[in-house]
């Protein structure tokens, strides 16, 4: 199977997410907490399910945010890593800032993915080998190299939190938003030069849009400065940084770590 066909699966798979999504109101939907805390509504699992039946393949392991994890997945080569709606609570509360994210791992590496955000009518995908498509046009990363004016996205609940008071005495410009996955995919795309989150994420929020900005020609590093590695046996990350290239060494040295390149 070619890079080719695997963007085109993910195509599909978004397309049909899209058609699942359409029954349910955002802002006008009932949801429960799961276990850990997090909200958990009945598009997050029409969703999962109509991505599960479009991508997984026999010797392929799965990985999702609203599957129960099955180590078998540990034993294969290539892991769709999926999260099928990334900032539920924004998708719960109305706010247009949520997205279906999918990501396909190969040998721990991001190597394609997508990303569809309806409210926003935004469909990026793309992958190592093909390039990132915004929207049907060519895309990528931006070619910023100065963090003067570098828009940079952030968690909307780590603002809140106060965790980027730090940076607010920098020269970058600071956009909050939700959905890890949608300001990586932004990333990707050229619509925003850096995104990063110094917290704890998973795996499914991440790697879709990872691929998206390795796609772009972009760069996405763990909190200690080396690359980051997927479809590990515990999917929590310690946090990651996403950038536009030429930025990378200048958003290395303003978080005070070394870049592994």
């Amino acid at each position: 199977m070619s890079r080719a066909d695997d963007v085109e699966r993910i195509a599909e798979a978004l397309s049909a997410a899209g058609e699942a999504l359409e029954r349910f109101t955002p802002g006008e939907i009932t949801s429960e907490l799961k276990d850990g805390g997090d909200p958990l509504t009945a598009a997050d699992t029409a969703v999962n399910e109509v991505l599960a039946a479009a991508l997984r393949g026999d010797d392929e392991g799965w990985l999702s945010e609203e599957s129960t994890d099955d180590d078998s997945r540990l034993d294969r080569r290539r892991v769709w890593v999926v999260d099928p709606i990334d900032g539920t609570r924004e998708f719960i509360d109305g706010i247009p800032e949520w997205c279906v994210s999918v990501g396909l791992v190969e040998d721990g590496v991001p190597v394609a993915g997508g990303v569809l955000s309806p409210p926003n009518r935004c469909l990026i995908i793309g992958s190592d080998e093909t390039g990132v498509v915004h929207n049907g046009r060519p895309a990528g990363t931006t070619g910023t190299t100065d963090l003067r004016g570098a828009l940079v996205l952030a968690s909307r609940s780590e603002m809140k939190r106060g965790e980027w008071e730090r940076f607010f005495s920098t020269p970058i410009a600071v956009r909050n938003m939700g959905s890890v996955a949608y300001k990586l995919s932004l990333v990707g795309a050229g619509l925003a030069d850096a995104t990063w989150t110094l917290v704890p994420k998973n795996e499914w929020d991440v790697a879709g849009g990872a691929a998206l900005v390795r796609a772009g020609g972009g760069r996405v590093f763990g909190t200690g400065g080396a690359n980051v590695a997927f479809n590990r046996a515990d999917p929590l990350m310690d946090g990651f940084i996403a950038v536009a290239p030429g930025l990378c060494g200048p958003v290395m040295e303003l978080l005070g770590i070394g870049a592994n390149r």
